[in-house]
């Protein structure tokens, strides 16, 4: 049996890719985590409290032989664990950039000196890329161009993941994911936004270019479900080479509005809007995401859930459970 140790394990796609791990191996998996988020995990419906052992540990501090000795060796590590709110980034740049560079630098060094893990996957994000020009989308091989203290911080992280690899020979894999919606997602997120302001019949903010008093440009993504990063993430795990670099694209590219629009159809009824200005209300929002998922299409991954039956399923799953909605 393999034994796979995740930070942030009981985040949104954290908790998605132990979910995933559990129907799909039988591999015994470790959560590190740092809220008091931990009956996520237990309330899943595939939990085996035989093969999920659980870790309390923020990465504030450095890790030393008695962690190991309570966790002992693992195959794979998945490093999730960050802060990922571009507005609270905004309002505390620093906090965010020290968090997501040094606690990636503590685990890195704590595996480095204790564990011998086979592959180790650090998650990063489309948002490095900065933002996409029209009918352009972002390759591996692209630089950065951050634009808040969010992204600033995520390329921090995976420019650690990418001296590690190189300078002490760690089986680092880079890989960069796009907009992911699922079920159990943090409630200041677009999707169960949207869905909360339709229940409570209420205007969705909707960030877009306004000139003369005119709506110009939405913003626009390519959608993930989460479940179906973790397809991905597994399929890197067995097929991913050492110290190269994967995008994880979504299946569809939609704006904003067109995503809120879908959500009022599967609700039955349509969202009420209010545009404001992303420059002046969200400095460093970016209008367009997207990578290009060539690479990893090539190896023979592509996305097992459509977008439109995921992002129903989404919807009913908030629906049947609005204490997400309203924490």
């Amino acid at each position: 049996m393999k034994r796979l140790l995740i930070t942030g394990g009981t985040g949104f796609i954290g908790s998605h890719i132990v979910e995933y791990l559990l129907d799909k191996t039988d591999w015994e998996i470790i959560v590190m985590y740092n809220t008091n988020r931990k009956h996520i995990i237990e309330s899943l419906p595939n939990y085996d409290s035989n093969r999920v052992i659980f870790f309390n540990n923020n990465l504030r501090e450095p890790l030393y032989r008695y962690e190991y000795e309570l966790m002992g060796d693992v195959d794979y590590v998945l490093h999730l664990a960050a802060k990922t709110n571009v507005n609270e980034s905004i309002e505390k740049p620093e906090y965010y950039i020290e968090n997501n560079i040094m606690c990636t630098v503590r685990l890195f060094e704590f595996l480095k000196k204790y564990m011998n893990p086979k592959k180790i996957i650090n998650y990063g994000t489309d948002e490095v890329y900065g933002p996409a020009p029209e009918d352009y989308n972002f390759t591996e091989e692209d630089r950065w161009r951050p634009s808040s203290p969010y992204s600033a911080s995520k390329c921090g992280q995976m420019a650690v993941g990418m001296a590690y690899a190189r300078t002490y020979g760690m089986p680092i894999i880079h890989s960069y994911t796009m907009n992911v919606f699922g079920e159990r997602q943090s409630n200041d997120k677009l999707i169960p936004l949207c869905i909360k302001s339709i229940l409570d019949d209420k205007p969705m903010t909707i960030h877009s270019k306004i000139v003369d008093g005119k709506v110009k440009e939405i913003g626009s993504r390519h959608w993930l479900y989460a479940k179906s990063a973790a397809s991905a993430t597994l399929f890197l795990l067995e097929n991913a080479k050492i110290n190269e670099h994967y995008n994880i694209r979504g299946d569809i590219e939609l704006n904003n509005k067109s995503v809120c629009d879908t959500i009022g159809f599967f609700m039955g009824k349509d969202p009420k809007y209010e545009y404001v200005d992303f420059h002046k209300t969200r400095p460093g929002h970016d209008r367009r995401y997207s990578l290009d998922g060539t690479k990893i299409k090539e190896m023979g991954w592509e996305s097992p859930y459509d977008f439109d039956t995921s992002l129903e399923q989404t919807v009913n799953w908030y629906i049947d459970n609005k204490e997400f909605l309203y924490d």
